[in-house]
């Protein structure tokens, strides 16, 4: 199953719709397929208000109008925010399409809101936690108001949409969750509550007795910075474990200079390295906060199941909140 997008440049929007047999190219590096239901908006800064209705092509390829109170204004439409990749965003779609899916079709509509001029400002911000990384180039520093103001923007976008439950699968753009949430009229999950919920569910007992039961966080210096992950697990009663300085130093900093340079799996025999200082101390299980880290590791990898996706509490979080209606 391919897709079929009409997009209207002076709105800045791309309306995705399902089509059995047109195959359709995009810039997107990864195809993702979205119920008639399901939304699109690809937006830049300067264009955060919606019009009053937009146009799709239809499964027979006709131009029709479509209206987004007929379309979206449902109990339990999700809005989601894009983050860093494009890639990592589509990802986390699909497994809410997957994971809601109920005989074979979707349960859950959603609106995605997607704009490059955020990706590259978010992506600015957590580049210039390596100074180490990038001494060589000069390098603006990320300008924190503007990434709020436009966090806020598209959040705001999507309550106008209809959009009854903001989403935010960015490790990154946690860092500003509360000044986003302020004046919001729908509730926004944190992936840090999601996860640390799945943790307390699993009621595993501390490897060592007497002590806290301990979580290790491994994630880019930005996240680990921002703290939003420790703090929600030690305020849960969790014990947090990071990475010390010389394991930042030799292995997780040396695994992100591997992958920018395209070895792979040097970058991964690094993640490994990290990962296994972590559990030596005790620690139940990983807190894997950082995407690009999780893709690193394979399906089958042994060390993926000491570690635990936020991204996917995130999603079945959703879920869990659109059955209980």
């Amino acid at each position: 199953m391919s897709l079929q997008i009409f997009t209207i440049p002076s709105h800045g929007l791309a309306q995705v719709w399902f089509s059995k047999r047109i195959s359709c190219k995009t810039r997107l590096s990864r195809v993702l397929a979205t119920p008639p239901s399901s939304t699109l908006l690809h937006m830049d800064e300067s264009n955060n208000n919606l019009p009053k209705s937009i146009k799709g092509f239809d499964s027979r390829g006709s131009l029709n109008s479509l209206h987004a109170d007929s379309m979206l204004r449902q109990a339990s439409t999700v809005g989601i925010i894009g983050g860093i990749s494009t890639d990592s965003t589509l990802n986390f779609v699909r497994k809410l399409e997957d994971w809601s899916s109920k005989d074979g079709e979707s349960s859950l509509p959603f609106v995605l809101c997607s704009d490059p001029k955020l990706n590259k400002e978010l992506l600015l911000y957590e580049e210039n936690s390596y100074p180490s990384l990038y001494h060589r180039v000069k390098r603006t520093p990320a300008d924190q108001n503007q990434i709020v103001e436009n966090l806020r923007n598209k959040r705001r976008s999507l309550e106008r949409c209809g959009a009854k439950l903001i989403l935010m699968p960015c490790h990154i753009a946690h860092t500003w969750y509360d000044e986003v949430c302020e004046g919001s009229s729908v509730p926004m999950l944190h992936m840090g509550d999601c996860i640390v919920k799945e943790l307390e569910e699993a009621k595993m007992k501390p490897l060592e007795a007497g002590n806290s039961l301990r979580v290790g966080v491994m994630a880019s210096s930005a996240t680990l910075s921002a703290g939003f992950y420790q703090e929600r697990l030690q305020n849960n009663g969790f014990e947090a474990v990071l990475p010390d300085k010389a394991t930042m130093e030799h292995t997780v900093i040396p695994a992100i200079e591997a992958m920018k340079r395209d070895d792979m799996e040097g970058a991964r025999n690094l993640l490994r390295i990290a990962l296994q200082v972590l559990l030596v101390q005790a620690v139940n299980v990983v807190v894997l906060g950082s995407d690009e880290m999780r893709e690193l590791l394979p399906g089958d990898d042994p060390l993926l199941k000491k570690c635990a996706d936020p991204m996917d509490a995130l999603a079945r979080s959703a879920i869990k909140w659109a059955e209980n209606l």
